[in-house]
């Protein structure tokens, strides 16, 4: 007696089919229960659900670097933009590369997020500059170079400094526009730009290749090339045309002296003479915007590397040494000028940059500080902006479209397998509470939003669960057609129907990697949708469906094969058992002899 039921004990393990039942319900409510804890009871919501603005960036060849656009520092360009953006706090935003030479940005609706969307397509290639000449620019054109006439106030952004952390700060010796001198004419300040580009460590040659001339008395601005060059554009240039703004010291070597224009107080700009860049933004370790704790002004504060300290240190202790406006550094964040404090002393690994800066300004050129510069140039192809009613009727449409499938699974199920379909609507059930569950933890985990094709993917999964239950009821109904009771025809029927769904499952699931894998964008929600239920299918017919039906198995109503059980063996055509029908014509031989 011992052989049959050692027979029995391999049939699926089913012996006890409350264990896995027990099981699969400890993992709904701990999912659950860490749903409700987490505070993220809701699946997070795409753009495209939502609301929220798309950027499609194209990377730009720039000059002298053919082959500047490649998969190093696309990557390199997406890591930059994301840490921007989420140091705004903008949670929930995505970047990613598309193709060769394509970013795609999605920044939700929000707090900050026209502030970012502000950052993503800046390139921050950033500099620490020189000041050589600052003068006051507007409608007015300046007066030609070699009159007698100022051409601006030579001062310092009014109420800038650059301080260290570690010492204390004396307002009173900020530079001012009420202290400062009249500017110099325009030979006075040719040889203060000739001045400063000697003094810089990498000086600009001139046109003819010699070397400037000394800086005596009797020198004039065009008596260097060079220098005649930048005072020419700096006489022609009115930082007011927003065309000759956003063209000033744009796509200029590091090496090369600028002209480049700022702005103070919004309605007014300063245009300026820069000499070469000293230091750069990748020198930078980390910048944030903060409270200063004496004055309660926003200020910058910064920390180099120490390979950046050791330049930032050369820099500002010459700059301390000089007059105004000399004695400026240059803040030049993609060829404009963001700040330019003046320097009173040499400052090395931690600085302030303090000044007219508000929580926002103050905030923004921190972010871009801490988080470097864009190794490729980027434009704008396409902003496309999703309201978040547009959202709402995309979600509702979806929802719609996924409950008519659904209703019409169930009224299959119920027409076709009567009694079976109880079983296969619990699994269902079950298969949505563990499905919602994940997915709610899923976003603040690794970042998962439930966009439109991800809600289409939920949609696919509920044929596809609903098929593993066909194949398994299909093979019990098998076994009794061919005259098996109900017990032994769903332990027989499990080992066919197992082997069936786990090939059936496997071919989805590739197929979701694949496309996850070869796809960008939101047609990789649909793939992770579809491949993560398709995990879950697995689970809910090993650990639910089968218990559950063998447990159904030993009820008098499924037992008895009742007409609306959907296992009635006269309306499934079930053949009179084979053994029986053996014995009958073994017995009838020797009478007929």
């Amino acid at each position: 007696m011992a052989a049959p039921k050692k027979g029995r004990g391999p049939s699926g393990g089913q012996g006890r089919p409350g264990r896995a039942l027990v099981l699969i319900l400890i993992a709904m409510v701990a999912l659950t229960g860490g749903m409700f804890l987490s505070g993220h009871t809701t699946p997070r919501l795409g753009i495209d659900l939502a609301g929220g603005t798309s950027i499609t960036l194209k990377a730009k060849n720039q000059p002298g670097k053919p082959n500047a656009i490649n998969p190093t520092n696309m990557d390199t360009a997406v890591g930059i933009i994301e840490r921007r953006v989420n140091g705004l706090g903008v949670s929930e935003a995505e970047v990613q590369t598309q193709g060769s030479d394509n970013i795609i940005v999605n920044i939700p609706k929000g707090t900050n997020s026209e502030q970012a969307r502000e950052q993503v397509g800046t390139t921050a290639q950033l500099y620490f500059r020189p000041v050589l000449t600052v003068a006051a620019s507007g409608p007015e054109q300046p007066a030609p170079s070699g009159s007698p006439t100022p051409s601006g106030s030579a001062t310092p952004k009014p109420g800038e400094s650059a301080t260290s952390d570690d010492k204390d700060k004396d307002k009173g010796e900020e530079a001012t526009g009420e202290e400062a001198t009249p500017s110099p004419s325009a030979t006075t300040q040719g040889r203060a730009v000739s001045e400063g580009l000697k003094k810089a460590p990498t000086p600009t040659p001139t046109n003819s290749g010699e070397p400037k001339p000394s800086d005596s008395p009797e020198a004039s601005p065009s008596a260097d090339p060079a220098t005649a060059k930048l005072q020419e554009e700096f006489a022609k240039l009115n930082c007011a045309d927003p065309e000759q703004r956003a063209a000033a010291g744009k796509d200029a070597l590091p090496t090369d002296s600028i002209v480049a224009c700022g702005s103070n107080v919004p309605g007014s700009y300063e245009k300026y003479i820069l000499g070469p860049a000293e230091v750069s933004g990748g020198d930078v370790d980390d910048a944030q915007g903060a409270i200063d704790q004496q004055t309660g002004e926003w200020i910058v504060s910064m920390e180099f590397s120490s390979a950046g300290a050791k330049k930032f240190q050369t820099i500002t202790s010459r700059l301390s040494q000089q007059q105004p406006p000399m004695n400026q550094f240059a803040i030049v964040l993609d060829g404009e000028v963001v700040s330019a404090p003046s320097v009173r002393t040499a400052l090395s690994k931690n600085a302030q940059i303090s000044g007219s800066f508000d929580q926002q300004s103050a905030e923004d050129l921190g972010n871009i500080l801490s988080y470097g510069a864009l190794p490729l140039t980027f434009e704008e192809v396409s902003v496309t902006t999703v309201t978040a009613a547009l959202g709402s009727e995309q979600l509702k449409g979806g929802l719609i479209a996924g409950g008519i499938g659904l209703a019409l699974v169930v009224i299959y199920l119920v027409a076709y397998y009567r009694g079976l379909a109880f079983i296969a609507l619990l699994s269902l059930l079950v298969s949505g509470i563990l499905t919602y569950t994940i997915m709610s933890l899923l976003g603040p985990a690794i970042g998962f939003a439930l966009n439109l094709p991800a809600v289409c993917g939920a949609i696919v999964a509920i044929g596809i669960t609903a098929d593993s239950f066909i194949v398994y009821f299909e093979r019990v109904r098998d076994e009794i057609r061919e005259g098996r009771t109900l017990r032994p025809a769903i332990e027989r029927a499990w080992p066919r129907a197992r082997r069936t769904i786990l090939v059936s499952d496997f071919v989805s699931f590739l197929a979701a990697a694949v496309l996850f894998l070869v796809t960008v964008g939101k047609v990789q929600g649909f793939a992770f949708t579809l491949g993560l239920t398709t995990l879950l299918d697995v689970v809910v017919v090993f650990f639910f469906t089968k218990p559950l039906m063998t447990l159904m198995g030993r009820t008098k109503f499924f037992s008895q094969g009742g007409s609306w059980s959907g296992l009635d063996p006269k309306r499934l055509g079930a053949q009179p058992p084979l053994r029986r029908s053996r014995r009958v014509s073994a017995s009838t031989e020797p009478k007929e002899a």
